[in-house]
């Protein structure tokens, strides 16, 4: 999936993070890369995050008279024979993950930095459908794959926006428009953090490709921050004062022992290089850790040598994360599935060439450094690369 004309500083400077913006139809030939029925079925396996919500179709209790019904997966397929019986819409998580081709949608949006990507979350409703007006803590672009849906959106939100009791979306009690567009197939609209938008289907079969990004809270990175560097203290790690001298009021805490006291948790909490091994693993870690991606049968170095002698090509998994951080002494940390890999020399290209692409055939030079195809023979066997697509 390619841009045909779309000017990527020019959003980043006048859009990003600033003001949603509607961009019609941009691609070179879009295609719609799932059928509804092909997402129903997904939403009917085990350990695929979905939800169906019927508009009509429950009692209202605590939610002032909307009367919806949410569900999560996995579905029975019984469910779908109804679907379109009240206004529905079916929403699937990190299709990205088991469809390349809906994979292929976030190649185009590359021009923001991949660590910040989160997944491609698919809706399909039937006339009507939508899941109201609420709003998102992150960005996110909203494709319009098939079918047409009417979007609204209103003035910035914040924690102090009164909701609707709603354990699934943000619902806003007292939403106002302040624009309102229709999409068709192929069209973009960019939503960043914090504005509220509400859509709904117009006929049957409308599909919705929303590409979301992440944006850690400041509580997190403290908390989990936090939580690494106690793992890594000794017991014998206290405050000393040897040079202590006796003072006038032995009940004071003097300014001298709060210096050194600060000083002793603010030397942990501001050492770079720390932080950016833990930054990376923790951000690299997968969205659904508990999924065990590696193969049936570990992949021997001779085997792994044999097979890219032949130039068989190297492939990303779409479920894996892959980010890398340069040191300061210029080595690479390569961050893949929550796992840090220290790389220099052509395992630092290699590094930086998983990074940059999905696939890849490696050269002679990869295949000739012991360091490079042990980092590869690890990343095999732990699923994050394969010899063949992914499916």
């Amino acid at each position: 999936m390619q841009f045909r004309d779309f000017d990527a500083e020019t959003f980043l400077r006048d859009y990003w993070q600033k003001k949603p913006l509607l961009i019609r139809n941009p691609w070179v030939n879009w295609q719609n890369p799932l059928q509804p029925d092909e997402l129903a079925g997904l939403a009917c396996e085990d350990g695929v995050e979905a939800r169906l919500l019927v508009q009509g179709g429950g009692t209202g209790d605590g939610d002032e008279g909307r009367g919806w019904n949410v569900e999560h997966g996995p579905l029975d397929e019984e469910k779908f024979s109804q679907f379109g019986t009240h206004p529905s819409t079916l929403l699937v998580q990190a299709v990205d993950h088991m469809v390349p081709d809906v994979a292929a949608l976030i190649a185009p949006f590359r021009f923001i930095p991949d660590w910040r990507i989160d997944d491609v979350m698919v809706s399909c409703a039937s006339d009507g459908g939508g899941v109201g007006a609420h709003f998102d803590q992150y960005d996110v672009f909203l494709i319009q794959g098939m079918g047409r849906r009417r979007w609204q959106i209103g003035a910035m939100c914040n924690s102090d926006t009164p909701l609707l009791p709603n354990d699934d979306f943000r619902l806003i009690k007292d939403f106002e428009p302040t624009e309102e567009w229709v999409l068709e197939a192929g069209d973009i609209l960019y939503i960043p953090p914090g504005i509220p938008h509400n859509g709904v289907a117009i006929g049957d079969d409308c599909m919705t490709y929303s590409v979301g990004f992440r944006a850690p809270s400041r509580y997190e990175l403290i908390d989990n921050f936090c939580d690494e560097v106690l793992d890594n203290l000794l017991d014998e790690d206290r405050y000393t004062d040897p040079d202590l001298q006796p003072q006038e009021n032995p009940g004071e805490i003097s300014g001298a022992a709060i210096s050194r006291l600060q000083a002793m948790v603010l030397e942990k909490m501001q050492d770079r290089e720390a932080f950016a091994r833990w930054f990376g693993e923790y951000n690299s870690t997968p969205k659904y850790p508990e999924i065990d991606w590696r193969p049936e049968e570990p992949i021997e170095m001779a085997d792994l040598r044999a097979c890219l002698g032949q130039s068989v090509p190297l492939c990303r998994n779409p479920a894996s994360r892959f980010a890398f951080y340069r040191q300061e002494n210029g080595a690479i940390l390569l961050f893949v599935d929550g796992e840090s890999f220290a790389c220099t020399d052509e395992a630092a290209k290699l590094a930086q060439l998983l990074c940059e692409n999905q696939q890849f055939i490696a050269d002679e030079a990869l295949q000739t450094c012991e360091a490079a195809m042990e980092l590869l023979l690890a990343l095999f066997n732990q699923g994050s690369v394969a010899l063949e697509l992914w499916e």
